[in-house]
């Protein structure tokens, strides 16, 4: 019998599969399930997928497609409710859970959409010029508020929407202009009024742009237009009505029956680029203000009585903390007492709690704040992400991301945690996914650093293998099993023989404002010796060799990782993103230029400043960089701009070092992210083919 035991044993081992290591392509079929939102009448949610499929209309390229799911909670079926390949944005229930709106791009500017659970296909009930998007119904269900956005010339010279001609209050920072021109006759040989007339039709036919505000970097372009953030009123058949004034430039609002609460500029005189403090006003007054501070995230409670929101310095390196104050009374002020990064806000239906998810610890989980007995309760785990949730009558819907999935929709309730969907289910279930270990040590400040340690795909006990530092950037962003941005490539570069550890160094969000500005004036030393302690602790765990070490990581992180090449030549082979190097440039080069100031003290022309940008600078050390370095950035990446690894890749070819450098057209900063998928892919392919030449990859 033990012979036959064993027997039977060994053919049925032998009859098993051995599951797929993760491939570069596998990245196309992940799947991300949106924010879920419960009916009013409580029996049903919606939620949106986002999935990668074939471009219809470019051979050999793929696009993202985001369409509209109805969840049952009583019979846990879902089903679809759009299709095609236009996608849809920003759902949300009518007041009576009969319809929904959504925006939809036509391929064109993307409209207002209704659609009727009744039957029948979503009606469009805008057809507006300009973009159309987050809808928003009225308490009544009859009418719908949505957002759009006019530039200063298109408002200042639209008969339809500013018929009173309105004007800003504000400087338009035109140099001796003093007003705005009417209208006249293009003219080169004319008046000085046909002259201007003239001049600003070569602009309109883009034959010149001029440049007269301070944020005129976008994420891919430069622009000479001020958005004016626009909120529009329309019936589901009549014809849109302005609500707002868009020289206001309201960041956020939310409607009540006493009107709009909005968050206005606290400066009206002053140009909206250099206004940084904010308020929240309600029919053109003022409710709340604080000087040096800036508001976010307005949340109005179901009563209308309180209102929650965020707040944090205008200027410096700290968390915004969530406040609630009384709509009655505002001038007190109630500090939630949670020092994180914290996203998405809700109340209780009985005003009691606040719920909301937060960056922690390498976790995004879900919080209750009881405003009565102040009680904070986690309620998920710090070693998952909560992207997205709502109340339901037994507990909680929410999107997550954890190690075995990167996302599904999961119901939560007094009996436990069960998962909705199985958007990934089925692929990864032929797939060998990698777990990370969290490890945690103290650096030199005294602060409690977190990192994670995974082993390569079929690892083997005895055996050594190379090691990739992995690092992110920010520098305040957050890493770890509740973030699902690196989900693929970390699974990828495991399954190609690569050990990995990645950490949270001082600088990173999750750990509050202390840990979050413990990277003040030093970029560089500080965060390095937290990454590579994570290294050296990895290392000492005994399988990793020692002689077969990668770095890499973009953004800050690609900043990290010339810094670290520039002061040690430990890594057989670096690889650095769509980084910052020299800090004065940035100055002027990116659109996150405000991190020189608020990182540094002051600007590149100050005598003390300058001396901490050089000190501080990738780029006063290429002249000691040997380590082999592909450099990677988008063409259309203007939040660092591209002049930073031009400078640096042209120094390392006159250096005569080995150096290579990719650019991506039409690439922007979040191409790794959410940019396009062919580029994503090979971004990763490059990166695994170059440390390939220099390590011993199985």
């Amino acid at each position: 019998m033990k012979h036959l035991f064993l027997l039977l044993f060994a053919f049925s081992v032998l009859g098993q599969s051995p599951k797929e290591k993760i491939q570069v392509t596998d990245l196309l079929k992940i799947k991300t399930a949106g924010k879920p939102l419960v009916s009013p009448k409580g029996n049903q949610f919606i939620y949106t997928v986002t999935s990668i499929v074939d471009d219809p209309d470019k051979k050999n390229d793929f696009v993202y497609q985001t369409h509209l799911y109805l969840g049952n909670l009583l019979t846990g079926e879902s089903r679809v409710l759009t299709s095609g390949k236009y996608s849809i944005a920003s759902p949300v229930w009518s007041p009576d859970g009969s319809k929904i709106a959504f925006s939809r791009d036509m391929g064109a500017k993307s409209q207002v959409y209704v659609l009727d659970l009744a039957g029948g296909e979503p009606q469009a009930i805008t057809s507006v010029p300009f973009a159309a998007s987050n809808p928003i119904w009225s308490a009544d269900g009859k009418g719908i508020y949505f957002q759009s956005s006019f530039s200063l010339k298109e408002f200042l010279a639209d008969s339809v929407y500013n018929k009173k001609g309105m004007t800003p209050s504000w400087t338009i920072e035109k140099p001796m202009l003093s007003g705005i021109s009417k209208k006249s006759k293009a003219n080169p040989n004319g008046s000085i009024e046909e002259v201007r007339a003239y001049l600003a039709q070569n602009e309109v036919d883009k034959k010149a742009k001029v440049i007269n505000r301070l944020n005129f970097q976008e994420e891919a372009s430069t622009t000479s237009e001020l958005p004016l953030p626009a909120l529009f009123k329309t019936t589901l058949t009549g014809k849109p009505e302005l609500v707002n004034n868009p020289f206001q430039r309201w960041s956020d609002f939310e409607i009540s029956s006493q009107g709009i609460f909005a968050i206005v500029p606290a400066d009206s005189l002053a140009h909206p680029d250099k206004v940084l403090d904010s308020y929240i006003g309600l029919n053109n007054k003022i409710v709340y203000q604080k000087k040096g501070y800036k508001i976010s995230n307005l949340t109005l409670s179901p009563s209308e009585k309180w209102l929650a929101f965020q707040e944090a310095t205008s200027t410096g390196v700290q968390n915004a903390s969530l406040n609630v104050i009384s709509v009655s009374q505002p001038a007190k002020s109630i500090k939630i007492p949670f020092d994180r990064v914290i996203t998405q806000v809700k109340w209780s239906s009985d005003e009691s709690k606040l719920y909301f998810t937060a960056q922690d610890q390498g976790g995004a989980p879900l919080f209750s704040y009881d405003l009565n007995s102040k009680e904070l309760k986690q309620i998920t785990c710090y070693s998952e992400g909560v992207l997205g949730f709502d109340l339901t009558s037994t507990g909680f819907v929410y999107a997550k991301t954890g190690i075995d999935n990167p996302s599904e929709i999961y119901l939560q309730s007094a009996v436990g945690e069960k998962r909705f969907t199985s958007l990934n289910v089925d692929w990864l279930a032929t797939k060998e996914i990698v777990k990370p270990t969290k490890h945690t040590f103290t650096n030199a400040k005294g602060l409690k650093v977190d990192y994670w340690v995974m082993k390569p795909a079929n690892y083997i006990a005895g055996q050594k293998y190379p090691l990739v530092l992995e690092i992110h950037g920010g520098p305040s962003a957050m890493w770890g099993t509740g973030e699902a941005s690196m989900w693929h490539e970390f699974q990828y570069y495991a399954a190609k023989g690569m050990g990995i550890v990645y950490a949270n160094p001082r600088g990173s969000g999750g750990y509050g404002s202390d840990f979050l500005a413990a990277n003040v004036k030093d970029w560089g030393a500080g965060p390095t010796s937290d990454v590579m302690k994570a290294l050296d602790l990895t290392i000492a765990e005994g399988w990793a060799d020692t002689t077969q070490l990668a770095v890499t990581g973009g953004s800050y992180a690609g900043y990290l990782v010339a810094w670290i090449v520039g002061h040690t030549n430990r890594f057989k082979v670096a690889c650095a993103q769509r980084g910052v190097y020299e800090l004065t440039t940035f100055m002027g080069e990116g659109n996150a230029w405000r991190l020189v100031p608020n990182y540094f003290g002051g600007y590149p022309w100050e005598k003390t400043t300058k001396a901490i940008l050089d000190r501080e600078s990738p780029y006063s050390y290429v002249q000691n960089i040997k380590t082999p370095l592909i450099i990677f950035h988008g063409e259309n990446d203007l939040r660092t701009g591209v002049i930073q690894s031009e400078m640096l890749y042209k120094s390392l070819k006159v250096l005569g070092r080995e150096v290579e450098y990719v650019r991506h057209p039409g690439g922007t900063h979040e191409l790794t992210r959410s940019g396009n998928n062919r580029q994503r892919i090979d971004q990763m392919l490059r990166t695994y083919e170059f440390f390939s030449r220099y390590l011993k990859i199985k």
